[in-house]
Order: structure tokens, then sequence, then C-alpha cells
């Protein structure tokens, strides 16, 4: 949902933005796009083959809405753009939002050797910028970090609707809830996560689990909490486009991850009050500084997470200090509007007014 929250506080008489995705059953960030004033186009590609034949439909499309400035995520959709950008003359910029060595060889192969066509390089974190220039060392275009960054007034503690998931899953409203929003891949590492949770139950039997998200392990990820007994206590609730009332009704926010650029749905678990419990993975140890502002381990040690869930979860002191602490790294370091100021920076260097 980043991009329908950039677009909330983006200059709207400096720019006008146009969107364009590529896999037709992405569609849960058009409604809020749309409602935001940004104008939606998908040109279909069920594949990354069929996504590269589409660099001339954008160019067009490039031509036709007189664009003057390609902004690209994701390595093939990135791809396309700079092909796009070369037919056209018109520049591309790219956000990376993950480590090199995170890519299928392929993905990577392809990214790195386009990148010399962009105007800019964005990294989301200062591990992801470390990654780019380890393997383009001949990078032409300039690279740069803008922190990811999240809106402070959107997603604030004591938001509304905690009481009303608590009710959808017949959760009392004293039980404590630990919960996730990601998207079902292997990096989340969700079958540790399911693993946790069943090792935190153990403990605490009344405590409940939410997952908040979707994606190609989810067959995988049921099954797994079907054998961890976990149909009770643990709830998958799907994509969802309005976060905040799952948000509102997590006492701790955890992940698992093995790998992350700088996961937005971390940035706005805590600034909406969340005490976190997480992996060190990629940028979240930029910003949770242990014991500080959440509860870190190392990524190859993921079941430490237990004993941090329970503790905070009997500890109701310290929850609340890190939940405190949480909300100010955000404020002060990672608000959206610090990553929206930095981004037109770029566009204003690309489009002049």
């Amino acid at each position: 949902m980043l991009l329908p929250e950039t677009l909330r506080l983006h200059d709207r008489e400096a720019f006008d933005f146009h969107y364009i995705f590529f896999l037709p059953w992405k569609t849960a960030m058009v409604g809020a796009i749309e409602e935001n004033g940004g104008k939606v186009t998908c040109l279909p590609a069920k594949n990354n083959i069929q996504l590269l034949l589409k660099a001339r439909a954008l160019a067009r499309y490039i031509r036709q809405h007189k664009i003057e400035l390609v902004h690209a995520h994701l390595p093939w959709a990135g791809v396309v753009a700079r092909l796009a950008g070369k037919m056209t003359g018109i520049p591309v910029m790219y956000t990376e939002h993950n480590k090199q060595e995170r890519y299928h060889l392929a993905t990577r192969v392809m990214n790195l050797a386009t990148m010399n066509l962009l105007g800019r390089v964005i990294a989301v974190s200062a591990d992801v910028e470390e990654s780019i220039r380890k393997h383009k060392p001949n990078l032409k275009a300039p690279l740069e970090t803008i922190l990811n960054g999240v809106n402070t007034e959107r997603f604030t503690p004591h938001a509304a609707g905690g009481t009303e998931v608590r009710a959808q899953f017949g959760i009392p409203a004293d039980a404590p809830v630990i919960g996730t929003i990601a998207v079902f891949r292997f990096q989340k590492r969700l079958d540790v996560w399911l693993e946790v949770a069943a090792r935190v139950l153990k403990e605490e039997p009344r405590a409940h689990f939410i997952l908040v998200g979707d994606g190609p392990l989810r067959p995988q990820l049921e099954e797994k909490w079907r054998q961890l007994g976990l149909e009770k206590n643990a709830h998958f609730v799907g994509v969802q486009t309005e976060v905040r009332p799952y948000l509102a009704a997590f006492d701790l926010y955890m992940m698992s991850s093995i790998f992350e650029g700088l996961p937005i749905a971390l940035l706005e678990a805590m600034a909406s009050g969340c005490a976190i419990v997480s992996t060190d993975a990629g940028g979240i140890k930029e910003v949770i500084r242990h014991e500080k502002d959440g509860l870190l381990c190392g990524v190859d040690e993921p079941m430490k997470l237990v004993s941090f869930a329970q503790t905070l979860l009997k500890d109701g002191q310290q929850r609340k200090r890190l939940a405190e602490q949480g909300r100010k790294r955000i404020e002060e370091s990672f608000s959206l509007e610090t990553m929206v100021a930095g981004l037109e920076r770029v566009y204003h260097e690309f489009v002049k007014r």
C-alpha cells in the first residue's frame, strides 16, 4: 500500500501520477490509488517473457500521455521501464527494495545488466544500497538511499476497528493477539512464524495469532497450520486494503523473515503502537535498535522469538515502553512526509516546472 499512501501526500499541483501494472490479478491497490486521484492502467502479462514484450506498449503509453519521468519498482517491471525509456528518450528512475543476493539468478542478471539505462537509482535502506554497489561497481546512474516511510497521521496508536476484528474471530477482549502482515513468500518464512506461534501457545494458551495477506505459499502454510493444531487460535484473513483495524487488534507484531529490504508493514505496525519482535533481516536492523525500539534476534535463530513474545505478553510495562519508543522512532526518522519530500526532490531534478 506504499503507492496510495505516498500519493495522498504528493504535490498534485506539480505532478500528475499514472500507475501501470502488469499482473492483471494484482488489483488490491487499484481502488485506493484511484480514490486519491491516480490514473491506473493494466498492460496484462502472465509471466516475465510476456512482461518484457510490453515495453513497446509502455512506450506508446508514455508518448500518448506525455509522460516526462518514469519511476519503476521491482526488477522485471524495472527492466521493462528501462527499455521503454530507451525507446522514448524519457528518463527512468528505479527504486530497489531488496538485496541483489536475494533475487533469482535470471532476475539479478537482467536487473543489473540494464541498470546503466537509468537516470537515478533509489535504495530503500543502507543495506540495499550496499548490495547494489557491491554487485554493480560500474554503475553510472547516481545512487542514493531514501528510507521507506509511513504516514504517522493515518497510522496511530489506538486506531478504531480492533474490537471489531477481535469479535469477528471470537477473540476475547483480554486475550493477547500476535499478528503480521505479509506476502506469503519464502522470504517471510511464515512456516517458522507458525512454529513460533505453536510454541508461544503452549505457554500462553489464550493467545491468538492473525496473518494478514496471501500469496503462492498459502496452501503449504495452511497445511502446516493444521499439522500444528492451530485451527482455533491462528487466523488467516487474506489480503486487506485497510490494515489499520488489524494493527489496532495486535498486542505484538512479529516477523520471522530471512531477508528484507525495508518492510512498510513493519513501519506501519510501529507507528500504530505495536510492540515488535523480529529477526534482524535486512533493513529491519536499521529501524529497530534491540531492547530500545523492539526485540531483535539473528535470522539464523528465529526461535528466540518464542521467548521474546512470551516475555512481552507477561510484562505489560515493557511491552508498552517498546511500543511507545517504536512510535517515536518512526516519527523521528521514518515518516512518510520525509520519504515523499526525498522523492519529489528527485522528481524535480528530472521534471522542470
